[in-house]
This record gives structure tokens, C-alpha cells and sequence, in this order.
């Protein structure tokens, strides 16, 4: 019998996270996060989901891992400044937040970039977020 290795590619393992925080298991995803920091170069794929609650759980996901590794959140950091130029103010201002909750230098600094956004909700992130950590 030929021994047969079955591989699950990066796209459906982004699926099963979006769907793990979908069903709200947000506990399971802080331990794979904790486990493989590589995936932390997915968040600003998984933030482009389109449903609600997956963003969400995002956000509870960093909310935590802020906490428990955040020498390893900075990982997102150039994932989600590629959803700052994203043509959706939603998903900027989330990309913002997660930013925010990042809080490094380097997350800041790219927060202030968009001081001047064209969106004035996403304006007010920004602004709420510089005003936090300044």
C-alpha cells in the first residue's frame, strides 16, 4: 500500500481559519497563531472576507495575541498595509484598527498615512487611534 501525504494548500487553510472565526472558535485560532506565526502574514487576506463576523473575530483574535506574543503580531504588519490602499473604507478603517492594536512604531507610522483619507470614518480611526497612543 502506497503511503500517500495529503496537503492542504494556503488557500484552504485561510478558508478553515475564516470559517473557524466565522463560528466564532477564536480560541482555536490564538493557538494555531501561537503555533505557526507564519500565518500571521494572512491577516490582511482573512480581513478582506466578506462577512462580518470573521472580521470581527479578527479582532479578538489580536486582542489576544497582543497579549500573549507581541513581538509576533508585527508579522501583519505588511499584510495589512496592503488593505489600507484597498478601494473599501471598511475594510481600511479594519485594517486601522488591527494596526492600532499592533501599536509598534512601525504600525503607527503607517496608521498616520492616512490622516488625510478621503473617507471621513476612516479619518476618525486614525485619529481616535494616534490619540491613543500618543
Amino acid at each position: 500500500m502506497e503511503n500517500t501525504k495529503s496537503t492542504v494548500s494556503d488557500q484552504e487553510l485561510k478558508r478553515v481559519i475564516a470559517d473557524f472565526l466565522d463560528q466564532g472558535h477564536v480560541d482555536n485560532i490564538i493557538a494555531m497563531f501561537r503555533r505557526e506565526p507564519s500565518y500571521y502574514t494572512w491577516t490582511g487576506d482573512l480581513l478582506q472576507d466578506d462577512r462580518f463576523s470573521v472580521r470581527l473575530g479578527l479582532s479578538v483574535l489580536f486582542e489576544e495575541l497582543v497579549k500573549l506574543q507581541p513581538e509576533k503580531t508585527v508579522l501583519a504588519i505588511p499584510s495589512l498595509v496592503q488593505v489600507l490602499e484597498n478601494p473599501e473604507p471598511l475594510l481600511r478603517g479594519e485594517a486601522v484598527s488591527l494596526l492600532g492594536m499592533i501599536g509598534t512604531k512601525e504600525a503607527i507610522a503607517h496608521i498616520r498615512l492616512l490622516e488625510t483619507d478621503k473617507n471621513p470614518q476612516v479619518r476618525e480611526m486614525v485619529t481616535i487611534i494616534l490619540e491613543e497612543h500618543a
